[in-house]
């Protein structure tokens, strides 16, 4: 599976202080938002790309303020709306590399149509999520992804909400790069980050990112050292699902249906193990239904597609096509079109 790293000595070799603004960060110390920026700041001089090249787009929220710290073109747009204004950038001049970065609440409540219509357009941006399960700039208030029963300033006697699930959506839209994250593993990240921004088509990369201030240990299930092993797994294309502190635990199918079993006991082998296609649309909406506690919660690439074209190259496409078919034609005539008169 490709990346868009380059040896290309065309290029000028940067840095990631050459993708550092002179803005000062302003997030609460110890917030997740400041490891998502050092990861794309990491990834961003490896990708054969001008720095010129590279657009951030966000909404409104604590993650929004992306486009500020990292030195590239950028708009911080309105709120619920950086999906409509990346996908227009995109489409305006599809040599870009455009990429959203913005919050549960911007993507999912009231930008919430407009991913899933990114999405299911495959439209040839990547899309950051970075999921806190609060809104966190605004002190606090429930969020889409926030757990039923969440006490907060705006559901005092606890949320009677279910939370919306990212992954689901993603699935459900056809989206051709699906991934998860955790905001402490750079590692991941990074990888991840660059599969993404290579991709072409959608790519929905969904961060487990901490608000320290308002939500904090939301995610310390999954980011802990004591539980991660347990309530995490992550996934690599052609290996088996194998989890637990001894990678002593995996997932099989049992009349079609997954389970959790003891390797060496319960009588399976690695080899009865379920292994990961990232080309399985099938095993993706399987992931998008595993929650912790009753199954570890998928960590990787879930499911990636590089055979269905972007909407930007099938508009390109039907452009020229349409050129072609019409020749040139005469700008004044479609204005005055068949159906227009003039009156004396």
């Amino acid at each position: 599976m490709s990346t868009i790293e380059t040896t290309d000595t065309s290029l000028p070799v940067y840095t990631p202080k050459d993708f550092t603004t002179d803005q000062d960060v302003r997030w609460c110390p110890g917030c997740g938002d400041y490891a998502a920026l050092a990861a794309v700041r990491k990834a961003l001089p490896g990708m054969g790309t001008k720095k010129e090249n590279f657009v951030f787009v966000s909404g409104i929220g604590c993650a929004a303020r992306f486009p500020y710290y990292v030195d590239t073109y950028g708009m911080h747009s309105i709120h619920g709306r950086a999906l409509a204004v990346a996908t227009g950038v995109k489409c305006a001049n599809p040599e870009l590399q455009v990429c959203v970065v913005s919050g549960d609440g911007d993507l999912l409540s009231i930008g919430g149509n407009h991913t899933i219509h990114t999405m299911r357009r495959n439209v040839d941006i990547t899309i950051m999520l970075l999921n806190n399960k609060i809104y966190g700039l605004t002190k606090g208030q429930y969020s889409p992804t926030s757990e039923t029963g969440k006490i907060t300033p705006t559901t005092p006697a606890g949320s009677i909400d279910y939370p919306i699930n990212p992954i689901a959506i993603a699935v459900a839209t056809g989206c051709t790069f699906i991934a998860r994250c955790l905001d402490v593993d750079m590692k991941s990240l990074d990888t991840i980050y660059k599969r993404g921004m290579a991709h072409t088509g959608t790519a929905f990369i969904e961060v487990y990112q901490d608000c320290n201030i308002y939500n904090h240990k939301a995610w310390f299930y999954a980011s802990q050292k004591e539980t991660m092993f347990d309530s995490t797994i992550k996934v690599e294309h052609g290996k088996p699902l194998i989890f637990g502190v001894d990678r002593q635990k995996g997932i099989r199918f049992n009349n079609g249906r997954p389970e959790i079993v003891t390797i060496g006991n319960d009588g399976a082998s690695e080899a009865d193990l379920i292994v990961h296609d990232e080309t399985d649309k099938f095993l993706a909406n399987m992931y998008a239904q595993m929650s912790y506690p009753e199954f570890p919660e998928p960590m990787g690439i879930l499911h990636a597609d590089p055979t269905k074209p972007a909407y930007n190259d099938l508009l390109y496409q039907q452009l020229d096509e349409s050129k072609a078919k019409s020749g040139q034609l005469d700008l004044q005539a479609l204005v005055t079109g068949n159906e227009s008169w003039v009156v004396r």
